[in-house]
């Protein structure tokens, strides 16, 4: 009796340690995570008054004189500026397999607009400069480095359709200058949601909902949430902005990850924190993206072309969204989608110009990783695909001409001729062209980073661990439990389960023959005379 009490007692102080400890625990995170909440649930005010700032008490004649007042004070920030990706479209970096290597929007392809080489006119819509009409741009210039199109804080500033990068006519530049700020959304969302030519075309998980939305849409951007601005996480130091576009980028350095605020070990339950070894944030807090609007899945530049009575169309899915357009072919368009899930490391390698198609479809970015490389993890990731113009003689693809204000100039949009556009683009960027083309698949990878779900609506065990039908199913180079055969592993289960219960059964057969001898010896030892 003197024992059953102790070993009750025992019980009782483990099972209360192990509470307390689990409580400790999950009040430790609990108070991590209110100290992020706090952080960035104050809005930093600025102590300057730009309004009252002698400099720009005037009329601005052109956009770069608000330029010129603004280096008057910040004396060498435009410098930094031109150092940035923003402002030179291009990295210098190491790319695997290249060496050392410039690449961006200058020699880098994609599966959407392709690209911006002989159609600056109006990709420089989203540069962060004015009057690049064409290839010989000034990028020594700092006379032309627009600071309004990231600090303005008014909401009135834009540029102004193919207008090589200045700002719409009737934007009042007085104004702008003297409410400019730290950059907020729509700063960034002005270019980064609208790319490759309207709402949440390219990444799926970046669109103007996020202006203004909900926490199950977007936990960090919800304005009934933490209501962060994109430079929370994408902080500058000398205006080289942390956080790279996959897409464009090579080098795993300057990312901005979660763990940068939430730190390695998130979670109070130390199982789901070991899962970091090999698993993203991303995999797991993002379940679902686009959301709100739908994004382009596909893209078919060889059905563009067609035409009405000599004339351009376009015509509508229900949603609104474009079926297709006579300058850019058909699309597909898709909404509230499960990710595609890969291994990646953080580096990358992607098409650039005059690089022979060896593969089909035509990668045109390699995100690189493996279960076996220590830096990988799983990673979920938009992928588009769609075709576009090659040359059928030189085995590259085509850098075309698509834009220009006039008729005759061999623009594709304009002309409708792919013969003269694929000439025209290929001597701007030095490169021969064979005079014969045709259009390949390609493929691309996007991947998913923002719209993180609130953590009830996160990705299950289930869905993951399990025989068919789970997110990973496609996803191999690894065991996962749950969803992999092992057939020696599964047969020595089964042999120990089976040898256990075997154990039990004939442990428990022998209680009860044992239990019933003694009993009828019992009997026995009363009923003898």
């Amino acid at each position: 009796m003197k024992k059953t009490i102790i070993g009750v007692i025992v019980f009782v102080i483990a099972v209360l340690a192990f509470i307390r400890w689990f409580s400790g625990e999950e009040e430790y995170y609990n108070l991590k995570l209110e100290k992020l909440k706090q952080e960035y649930s104050v809005t930093p005010v600025s102590s300057i008054d730009h309004s009252k700032l002698s400099a720009l008490q005037k009329k601005f004649a052109s956009p770069q004189e608000v330029t010129e007042a603004c280096n008057s004070c910040h004396t060498e920030r435009h410098r930094e500026v031109m150092n940035s990706a923003h402002w030179n479209w291009e990295r210098v970096s190491y790319v695997e397999g290249r060496g050392i290597a410039a690449a961006g929007k200058k020699n880098v392809l994609n599966n959407f607009c392709l690209g911006a080489q002989s159609n600056e006119l109006a990709c420089a819509a989203c540069h962060i400069g004015f009057g690049m009409t064409d290839d010989h741009f000034d990028f020594n210039n700092a006379r032309n480095v627009d600071c309004m199109v990231c600090h303005d804080n008014s909401e009135e500033y834009m540029k102004g359709a193919s207008m090589s990068g200045y700002p719409d006519r009737n934007v009042n530049l007085t104004k702008v200058a003297q409410s400019v700020g730290n950059p907020e959304r729509i700063n960034c969302g002005s270019c980064h949601f609208y790319s490759g030519g309207g709402n949440n075309v390219k990444h799926g998980d970046l669109e103007e909902a996020q202006l203004s939305c909900d926490r199950d849409l977007d936990v960090h951007m919800a304005s009934n949430g933490m209501n962060m601005s994109c430079v929370a996480c994408h902080n500058a130091e000398n205006h080289q902005i942390k956080g790279k576009l996959y897409s464009v980028s090579s080098e795993n350095y300057n990312r901005a990850t979660c763990e940068d605020c939430h730190t390695g070990t998130p979670h109070f339950d130390d199982l789901l924190n070991r899962h970091n070894a090999k698993v993203s944030c991303q995999a797991c807090h993002i379940p679902l993206y686009a959301k709100a609007n739908a994004t382009k899945m596909d893209w078919k530049w060889s059905d563009a072309g067609k035409l009405r009575n000599g004339e351009p169309y376009r015509e509508f899915n229900s949603d609104s969204t474009s079926e297709y357009l006579s300058i850019k072919g058909t699309f597909r368009w898709a909404k509230n989608l499960k990710p595609d899930y890969i291994w990646f490391n953080g580096t990358a390698d992607h098409y650039m110009l005059g690089d022979t198609i060896r593969e089909v479809p035509v990668k045109m970015n390699t995100l690189f990783g493996s279960h076996d490389n220590k830096d990988s993890k799983i990673f979920p990731v938009k992928i588009n695909t769609g075709d576009q113009i090659y040359d059928k003689v030189y085995k590259t693809l085509i850098q075309p001409k698509l834009f220009s204000l006039n008729k005759g100039d061999s623009a594709y949009w304009k002309d409708f001729n792919w013969n003269t556009a694929a000439a025209a683009g290929m001597a701007r960027v030095g490169l021969p062209f064979s005079g014969q083309y045709d259009f390949v698949e390609t493929i691309m990878y996007w991947p998913v980073n923002h719209m993180v779900a609130p953590k009830e609506k996160t990705v299950g065990c289930a869905e993951c661990h399990t025989r068919s039908n789970g997110r990973l199913e496609n996803l191999a180079g690894f065991y996962l439990p749950g969803r992999d055969h092992n057939r020696p592993l599964d047969i020595f289960g089964i042999f120990i389960i089976v040898t256990c219960l075997g154990g039990v059964f004939v442990h428990a057969l022998f209680r009860i023959l044992a239990t019933s001898r003694r009993k009828k010896s019992s009997i026995d030892t009363i009923t003898e005379p």
